[in-house]
Order: structure tokens, then C-alpha cells, then sequence
């Protein structure tokens, strides 16, 4: 009798036999890092003009577009909310332009159900660019060109961490899939 190839019992996370993703982790990973993120701009920098990218948003969609089925679209409105507590913009912007963005990168996955990492990054930079305009029209501010270039720094940093953010987004869906060891 030919014995199995010890590598059939297991896969990139984890043996197979025995073992079961663990629901917590499945849920709640996403979920935390992107409140996380919407917590962190919370954090004092001392600058003239708006450094920090919106964190949150950044992991939402970067969860979106790594694995395009977690997130369902209304997903939009809770994480919005959460954001519009600690972001300091008027509440209910952050809930409808989360809700405007996974509409957007749902219609786009439709278009195109074959992207890679540039059409995704692509996307993001014009998700991102709009949701920062319009976050700061919606905040009260006049748009002049003086406040555009304000946000420029906030802008390249944001297209520039995309990348960055969207590994980390990676490496902690591997974590969220590990298997464990369960009893039954």
C-alpha cells in the first residue's frame, strides 16, 4: 500500500485534518483593523496642512479588493459611522462616502472580474482622490486652489500606502484563515 505525500494532509494554512477556521478570527480581523484605522487619525500631529491619510478607509478598501466577496456593500453605513466619531468630519459623510466607495468597487468588479494589483491600485488612487475632495467640500471648506494644494501631501501619502496597507491586509487574511485544532 503506497502511503499519502505527508504534503496532501495540509495547505498554505495549515493541516487539514482535524482542524477548522476559526469563526472569530473570520469576522472579526477585518473588522478591527478597519476601526483601527479609523481610530488612529485620531492621532495629534502638529502640521499646517493634513497629514494623515484616511487609515480606514484605506483598509476598507484594501479588504475589498483582497478579498472582494468579505465585505457586503452595506457594510458601507456601520464602518462609516464608526469612522464620522473619531475622524472629525461632519457625521454622515464618512457613512455615505464609504457606501458611494463600495458601490464604486462593486460596479467595477462587475465591469472588469479580472483585475490585477495595478488596476486595483488605479482605482484606489481615483477612490481616493474622491473621497478626499468631497470629504472636504462636504466638510464646510471652500474648494480654491489654495485648499486642493493643502491636500496634496495627505493625498500622496495615502496613493503611496495603498500598497503598503494592502500586503498587511494580505499577510492578516492569511492569519484570519488559520486552522486549529478542534475537539469533536
Amino acid at each position: 500500500m503506497d502511503r499519502v505525500a505527508p504534503s496532501a494532509r495540509s495547505d498554505a494554512y495549515g493541516s487539514r485534518i482535524n482542524r477548522a477556521h476559526s469563526p472569530t478570527l473570520a469576522y472579526c480581523i477585518p473588522l478591527l483593523t478597519v476601526v483601527c484605522g479609523s481610530i488612529l487619525s485620531i492621532v495629534p500631529i502638529a502640521s499646517a496642512v493634513p497629514l494623515m491619510p484616511p487609515l480606514g478607509f484605506i483598509t476598507l478598501l484594501a479588504w475589498r479588493m483582497v478579498r472582494p466577496g468579505l465585505f457586503p456593500i452595506w457594510a458601507g453605513f456601520p464602518l462609516g459611522m464608526i469612522d464620522d466619531l473619531f475622524s472629525g468630519q461632519p457625521f454622515g459623510s464618512a457613512i455615505m462616502l464609504w457606501s458611494l466607495a463600495l458601490i464604486s468597487v462593486e460596479v467595477l468588479e462587475a465591469r472588469f472580474p479580472w483585475r490585477g494589483f495595478i488596476q486595483d491600485w488605479l482605482s484606489a488612487v481615483v477612490i481616493i482622490t474622491l473621497y478626499l475632495l468631497l470629504g472636504a467640500l462636504l466638510s464646510g471648506a471652500s474648494l480654491d486652489w489654495q485648499a486642493v494644494v493643502a491636500l496634496v501631501p495627505q493625498l500622496l501619502i495615502a496613493i503611496l500606502l495603498f500598497p503598503v496597507i494592502a500586503r498587511q491586509v494580505a499577510r492578516l487574511d492569511r492569519v484570519r484563515l488559520m486552522r486549529f485544532w478542534k475537539i469533536g
